[in-house]
């Protein structure tokens, strides 16, 4: 009876632990399988919250040196001790991966470290680091295993000179030059981060604008963000080889023209992208799908092909995005206890926290036009925003996207200070089907940043912009 359970979910990202922790709090016997020595899966360890920690030191340190003179604050000169700046992030996802073991002892949630894989539909092998195997038993299993980075033909990542994200947030030294191969959330972050102590950085994308999948108007002007930070943007480029030279890496690559460029620098950083993680798990040996791309394939209610096999997260078909797969792992928990929850898809918020943050819930503009749905426009700028002078957050805008006949509200994009806290408000007003007429009405504490967007409705409704 001991490894028999009512659950087991393999993999302890944000998607697998709340799974498990909201089975448990449902009244089953739960364990979790974890194939490293730390809970937390990528987002915790090596991905959301690291990132965040690096991003949050560099804006200090960035603003200390252009800004802080302007405060009436005499710095009189700084320096940036680069090992403190790596061990302080590392001292964050300490702090939380402790959260997580105590989360796991509060829930009674059995823990197993090792790769698990599946001997049958009710069966879990669990091989650990000291090759000891453990089988467990189980009703149901919530596959959560996530993902891991991808790369493009001619770029092979060695994690030395040509490395992912795993490695550029623990790097030995602070880099003199870098160059990123993609420009979507991951690789702008981390030009962010290394262009504001002082690295000289550039990103090479595939397409003519930045962050591609969000609204084109938020990439352009994070485009004008990232060069006031000297950042230097390749758009429209392909590249097609990354060489590791020993000291330094070099890139080649064609230009928006078609022209045949190359660039050398300390790091060559790969963001292309993710992939579905699900190597060990041996899933055909239980005929569970799988898509061309590898992730799982799951019916509306997260079961795979196998009734009693649930998958979420990266690992299934959607953005790569932690609160994605925590919405997820609830889902999966609740259906299996019979519950009818719900997940509105087009309604799972979009961030990046480079300075000024992105944020985006709801239709881009290019979405709408594609689908010849008529709506207006609200467009609000920070620099007329009375919180954001205060703060020299004058960045970036909101616009808010309104149906002209009901008033629904159909989109918001928001570049500028806070974004990322901000956007929840839309989240839930979508959520709601609140119209831009009753968020009109609603009081805004003044002055914050979140007025912008009291602005913008009343812009997109006509009456005009009351507030600074």
């Amino acid at each position: 009876m001991e490894n028999q359970f009512d659950v087991v979910v393999i993999g302890s990202g944000p998607g697998g632990y709340v799974a498990a922790i909201r089975a448990s709090q449902l009244g089953y016997k739960v364990a979790i399988v974890e194939k490293y020595s730390t809970l937390g899966g990528t987002c915790t360890n090596v991905g959301c919250i690291p990132a965040k920690s690096l991003l949050d030191s560099s804006e200090h340190y960035h603003q200390a040196e252009v800004q802080f003179k302007a405060h009436g604050i005499n710095t009189g000169g700084i320096s940036l001790d680069f090992g403190q700046f790596i061990r302080r992030k590392g001292e964050v996802v300490s702090q939380n991966t402790s959260g997580l073991v105590y989360l796991m002892k509060k829930n009674k949630i059995q823990v197993y470290h090792g790769v698990g894989s599946f001997t049958d539909t009710t069966h879990l092998k669990v091989t650990a680091a000291d090759n000891t195997v453990t089988t467990l038993t189980s009703r149901y299993f919530i596959i959560a295993t996530g993902s891991k980075p991808s790369t493009i033909p001619g770029v092979a990542i060695d994690k030395k000179r040509i490395i992912t994200s795993t490695e550029s947030l623990s790097l030995p030294e602070k880099p003199a030059s870098m160059v990123i191969i993609g420009g979507g959330v991951i690789g702008v972050e981390l030009a962010s981060v290394y262009a504001r102590i002082g690295t000289s950085v550039t990103i090479i994308e595939y397409t003519s604008n930045l962050i591609p999948t969000m609204d084109q108007e938020l990439g352009k002007a994070l485009q004008k963000s990232l060069r006031q930070l000297k950042i230097n943007l390749l758009l429209g480029s392909k590249v097609q080889s990354a060489a590791n030279n020993g000291a330094t890496a070099t890139v080649k690559f064609l230009d928006d023209k078609g022209a045949q460029q190359e660039i050398m620098a300390d790091y060559c950083l790969v963001a292309v992208g993710r992939r579905a993680y699900t190597d060990g798990l041996n899933l055909a040996a239980i005929g569970i799908q799988t898509e061309k791309n590898g992730k799982i394939k799951v019916n509306d209610k997260l079961q795979t092909n196998v009734p009693n096999i649930y998958a979420i997260g990266d690992v299934i078909d959607g953005p790569m995005l932690a609160h994605k797969a925590e919405e997820e792992g609830v889902f999966a928990a609740e259906t299996i206890h019979g519950m009818h929850p719900h997940i509105n898809y087009a309604l799972v918020p979009g961030v990046v926290y480079t300075w000024p943050e992105v944020a985006a819930v709801g239709a881009t503009e290019e979405q709408l036009k594609a689908q010849n749905v008529e709506y207006r426009v609200g467009k609000f700028p920070y620099m007329a925003s009375a919180r954001a002078r205060a703060s020299m957050d004058t960045d970036g805008f909101v616009k808010v996207l309104v149906s002209p006949k009901y008033g629904e509200i159909l989109g918001v994009h928001i570049i500028g200070p806070r974004a990322a806290d901000v956007i929840a408000q839309s989240v839930l007003a979508i959520e709601q089907e609140m119209t831009a007429e009753e968020m009109i009405r609603s009081c805004y504490a003044h002055p914050t940043y979140a007025e912008a967007l009291k602005d913008a409705y009343l812009i997109a409704t006509g009456q005009g912009a009351i507030n600074i």
